[in-house]
C-alpha cells in the first residue's frame, strides 16, 4: 500500500489474515528489523523458513524494502510506503526503484503481486495530492495491478450527519436519514478519484473502500475478491484465494468459477 500513516493500514492488514496479532518486520536478508505499518502486498506460498518468531517489532519506522508478516498467514508479506503526504521526491523515488527492481527478478516468490494504495476518506474534500498523482505518471506498474482502497469510507456517514444537522435536523434524525447521503457523497467521491486518475500513464487496475475496519466483525473481502480479479492469470488468482484464511465462502466461490471455465 501506498498511504499516510494514519489510514488504517494496520486493521486492514490484521483483517487480510485473520488475526488480531502485531506484525513482525525483517529485512530482506531475513533478519530482525524495526516495524512499521504497511505497502505493497506479496503473496507467497509459504513463509520464510529463516525468519525467527520469537523476534518481537516496534512500530514507527519505515523501510520499503522490509518484509511486513503476520504469523497466524505467513503466506502474505507486505512492503509498507511512508506515503506522500508531505509530497517527498526521495520517498517517490525510492518506491520507484523498488517497483522496477521487485518486477525484474525471475523468483516468483520475490515478486510483487500487486499494489493496494490507501487513500483515507476523512481527506475526501481533496483526496489525491500532487506527488500521489505523480506515482501514477511515474511508477511503471504496468505489470503489477494496482488496487486503490478507499480507507475509513464510514468518516462520510459523519460528514452526512454533519450537513443534516446544519439543515436543522436533529442528532437522531441525522443518524436515521445519513445512510443515502453518505453513499452518494462516497459515489461522487469515487467518479471524481476515478476521473482523475484515469488520465494518467498508469492508471490503476480498480477501485474498492473499506468502512469500520476496526470493529470486531470488519469485513475485507471486497478488497480480497477485487485484488484476486485483477489477475489476469487464473494461477495468481488461485494463490491469492488459497493463501487467505477470512472467508470459505470466497474459497467455495472460486473452485466452482475454476470447474466451470475447465
Amino acid at each position: 500500500m501506498v498511504t499516510d500513516h494514519s489510514a488504517g493500514k494496520t486493521m486492514i492488514l490484521q483483517c487480510v489474515c485473520n488475526t488480531t496479532e502485531l506484525p513482525e518486520i525483517f529485512n530482506n536478508e531475513g533478519k530482525k528489523a524495526r516495524s512499521f505499518t504497511m505497502l505493497y502486498c506479496k503473496s507467497l506460498m509459504q513463509g520464510n523458513s529463516q525468519i525467527d518468531p520469537a523476534i518481537y517489532s516496534q512500530r514507527g519506522y519505515h523501510n520499503i524494502e522490509d518484509e511486513l508478516i503476520f504469523w497466524s498467514n505467513p503466506g502474505f508479506i507486505f512492503h509498507d510506503s511512508q506515503g506522500f503526504e508531505a509530497g517527498s521526491d526521495s520517498e517517490l523515488r525510492s518506491i520507484k526503484k523498488f517497483i522496477a527492481e521487485q518486477v525484474a527478478v525471475m523468483r516468483l516468490e520475490k515478486w510483487i503481486h500487486a499494489i493496494w494504495f490507501c487513500i483515507q476518506m476523512t481527506e475526501c474534500e481533496w483526496p489525491i495530492v500532487a506527488a500521489e498523482e505523480k506515482f501514477f505518471n511515474e511508477c511503471n506498474t504496468a505489470h503489477v495491478p494496482v488496487i486503490v482502497v478507499l480507507t475509513k469510507a464510514d468518516a462520510i456517514e459523519s460528514l452526512a450527519i454533519g450537513q443534516l444537522r446544519d439543515e436543522g435536523f436533529t442528532m437522531k434524525e441525522a443518524i436515521q436519514r445519513a445512510k443515502e447521503p453518505a453513499a452518494w457523497m462516497l459515489s461522487k467521491l469515487k467518479m471524481r478519484t476515478e476521473t482523475q486518475l484515469a488520465g494518467c500513464k498508469y492508471p490503476p487496475k480498480d477501485y474498492v473502500s473499506l468502512a469500520c475496519m476496526n470493529e470486531d466483525d470488519a469485513d475485507c473481502n471486497a478488497l480480497l475478491r477485487c485484488t484476486t480479479d485483477a489477475f489476469d492469470e487464473e494461477e495468481l488468482q488461485k494463490l491469492v484465494i488459497s493463501t487467505q484464511q477470512v472467508n470459505l465462502v470466497l474459497n467455495i466461490e472460486y473452485a466452482v468459477k475454476y470447474v466451470r471455465e475447465a
